[in-house]
């Protein structure tokens, strides 16, 4: 385990002592210890976003290249799924899930297509970018969840009317899905008592936004994350380390806490 604060590990089991309704705010990094990649793309691929094409990942991982050219969007979309296969929750997601035994509003807001959230038992998870595993016809009502493309033939087509089909995920350039912003403007309305950023730039202003809130509804915010972000100089409580122990950490002093 990383060294950690004592400091900030108490003041955040002090917050959560106190608090009826969190928010868990995730981003990448607590999908790491899962050993899933941080760096770009849906899921995370191409770091330096140089591609075989020659153009740019975000332009390949785009909805207008998946509707122009869904093959190239697809060997792109494999290879995401490929890197990330058999990955399984770790001790920062089952901390999460844990935790909804003592909240009375538990809400995990995930940029993550990866599931891991719901794998690990947590159940009021927004996926606002949707999951890399539901698969929907873009023709016809058709959906289906899959644990893996290792069976899907590329592109994909739907078993009913013959359209293409792709993940429920948001490609570049495309609008966040409108039911998952309505469960969070839902959310965000009610406030919370504390939220948790962990493991996420907090570079989109959706994700930003629960921290900035906090304070008009008075509760506590902390951050978990190695590095410094948008929003470091906003939180109540930082703890610079990686989510899994962190969260363990937290978790301990909590139990101390009860007693």
């Amino acid at each position: 385990m990383a060294e950690l604060d004592p400091a900030a590990v108490d003041a955040a089991a002090r917050l959560l002592g106190r608090a009826r309704s969190v928010l868990f705010v995730t981003g990448a990094g607590i999908s790491a210890d899962s050993g899933l990649p941080t760096y770009r793309g849906v899921g995370g691929l191409y770091d330096t976003g140089v591609t075989e094409e020659g153009l740019p990942i975000e332009e390949l991982l785009s909805g207008e290249t998946m509707a122009a050219r869904p093959e190239v969007t697809w060997k792109y979309l494999r290879a995401v799924e490929e890197a990330c296969r058999g990955a399984r929750p770790n001790r920062a997601h089952e901390a999460i899930a844990r935790l909804q035994d003592r909240l009375e509003r538990c809400v995990v807001l995930t940029q993550n297509v990866d599931g891991l959230h719901r794998d690990a038992g947590s159940r009021d998870v927004i996926e606002i970018h949707g999951d890399f595993h539901d698969l929907v016809c873009t023709r016809c009502p058709w959906e289906e969840r899959v644990p893996d493309y290792s069976s899907l033939a590329f592109p994909p087509r739907c078993p009913r009317c013959g359209g293409l089909v792709r993940p429920a995920v948001v490609l570049f350039g495309e609008l966040l899905p409108g039911a998952a912003v309505s469960r969070l403007e839902d959310e965000l309305s009610r406030g919370f008592d504390a939220v948790f950023s962990i493991g996420t730039t907090s570079v989109f202003p959706y994700v930003a936004a629960p921290v900035l809130l906090a304070r008009r509804w008075g509760a506590g915010t902390v951050e978990v994350n190695p590095d410094r972000t948008v929003v470091s100089d906003s939180v109540d409580v930082r703890i610079a380390a990686r989510a899994s122990d962190a969260l363990d950490a937290v978790l301990g002093a909590l139990e101390r806490l009860d007693g």
